[in-house]
Order: structure tokens, then sequence, then C-alpha cells
């Protein structure tokens, strides 16, 4: 990536920003981390109490950026061919035909997965690595770009199933959204008394632009210095006395896209360490034990 490259990025990521912040109030350092993960091909995981505003921040990054969006609700009775889709046989073709369920969109809400079964659950780990999904032998390449954001509530866990080890490490981002302050609050009442609604929101972005900015972050310049700082990260996450868990090279992995998207969205065409140690905490805190 070229410094003019880094500067057109950083442009770009800021219009996308500002347009989701004239609805998400507030919170401009959660817009920034999820608009991260997505130009970092990565999951997120958000997980607060209810009515915060997980659902409407996955909406409106969705409209802003022109990408296809579907939502999820995950419940006790969901079944796995609920999310990926079924084969259906058609009398009249005298053929089998795949109808394709709403995980094939561009960014997948997955709201509340903690709700449905382990089986249920299951069926997105294979979309989330790879992807692609497979029924009756046959795999199906989802659109690109792909991004899940799942939600979760931290209390009234009655009836969960709590995600395992393995699921959480393929989310980029764990995040919690928060509750705003009271200036926000207040414009967030303002809003909706002048009867402003999220589909009110134009897309400020394509499926072509986002799709050239994931490519260009990739080009960001990452030095042998900082990428030995972040293997320095991971391997103390293993050797910690207070760590029972430490984080799989998936972690590294993970921290090194989203330093690069990072540093781009501030017109920089190469990775500071202040870009990994700004993302610590989101990337790798959820897959410790």
């Amino acid at each position: 990536m070229t410094p003019e490259q880094a500067q057109y990025f950083a442009q770009r990521f800021e219009a996308v920003v500002g347009n989701v912040e004239r609805f998400i109030q507030g919170k401009d350092d959660v817009v920034r981390l999820a608009l991260t993960s997505l130009l970092a091909e990565g999951h997120l995981l958000m997980e607060d109490v209810p009515g915060v505003g997980k659902t409407s921040l996955a909406r409106s990054l969705s409209a802003s950026l022109g990408l296809s969006g579907s939502r999820i609700q995950f419940t006790p009775d969901l079944l796995p061919s609920d999310v990926t889709g079924v084969t259906v046989f058609h009398q009249s073709k005298d053929a089998f035909e795949f109808h394709p369920g709403p995980v094939f969109a561009n960014i997948v809400l997955a709201d509340e997965i903690n709700r449905a079964s382990p089986k249920t659950q299951s069926a997105m780990l294979e979309v989330m690595a790879e992807r692609t999904v497979t029924v009756d032998g046959r795999s199906h390449p989802v659109p690109r770009p792909f991004l899940v954001i799942a939600t979760q509530n931290p209390v009234d866990m009655d009836g969960t199933y709590p995600l395992p080890e393995a699921q959480l490490d393929r989310f980029m981002m764990r995040i919690s959204v928060g509750y705003p302050n009271p200036a926000a609050e207040t414009q967030i009442l303002k809003n909706a008394h002048e009867g402003r609604r999220l589909e009110d929101l134009r897309a400020v972005s394509s499926t072509e632009e986002v799709t050239g900015m994931i490519q260009a972050a990739g080009g960001v310049h990452i030095a042998d210095s900082v990428l030995t700082y972040i293997v320095g990260l991971i391997t103390a996450t293993r050797n910690s006395p207070g760590v029972r868990l430490g984080s799989s090279p998936r972690g590294g992995l993970a921290l090194m896209a989203c330093a690069r998207v990072r540093a781009a969205s501030r017109g920089r065409h190469y990775v500071t360490p202040e870009d990994v140690g700004a993302l610590i905490q989101p990337v790798l805190a959820h897959r410790l034990v």
C-alpha cells in the first residue's frame, strides 16, 4: 500500500463511520472496531445487556456499506437447516435444487446465538471458518465479503448454551456496546421523536469498494519487529500462571489483520506497536480461559 492509498482508505473509513454514527450515538470506538473487524475479514461477537443497540449497529453498518444483510433469531428450536438452507426435490424439473438459508448474505446478524442448541450453533462453524456451506455433500460459497455479527446477553442465562472455546476462537473480536452517555441518550430520544429511522440511512460505499479496501488492507506493511512483538504477546498468554488456556495461533493472525486495518484507517501504510496494543483486549481476551 502506498501513502496515497492509505490516505484514501482513511477517508473512506471515516465516511462509513460518520454515516453509521448518524444513527448510533456516542459509540465511536465500538463503530470503529466493528468496521475494523469487517475489513479484516473477521467475525464479531457483541456481548451486552438488551436494548443498547447491538442489532441496530449491525443493521446500520450493513446499510452504510451497501451490503446485503440478514438476521437470524437463535432459539432453542432452531434447526441447522434453518440457518444453512435445504435441498428440495422439484418434480417439474425432476431434480434437486438448493434453497439458500439466511446465512447467504454479506453481513449475517446471529441474534442471541447462545440460545440455540449446540447442534445448531455448530452449523455456523464451517461457514465462519471456510466461507462455504456444505449441504447433502455439496459445498456452496457464501457472498464475499462475509461477516457474522453475533450477539449474546450476559444476564438471563437460563436456557442458554454457552459458546465453546472452539467457537469463540472463530470470532476475530468480542466487544461490549455499553450504555450511552447522557448527551448521546438525549440525541437518541430526539431522533426517535423526530421520526428518524434506520431505513433513512443511505449507503456511502459499495460491495466493490469494500472488497477493494479489504484487499488494500492486506498490503499494509508490517515489520518483522512488530511480528515478533505479536508473537511475544501470544506466547505470554500461554505462559502466564493465571491463564489455563492461552491464545491459539489464530489469535496472532487476527491481531495482525486488525492492526493492518487500524493503521490504514489512520492514513498510514505501515503498522506500529501502538496499533497492536490498542487491539489486544477485543482480539485476545475472549480466547483466554
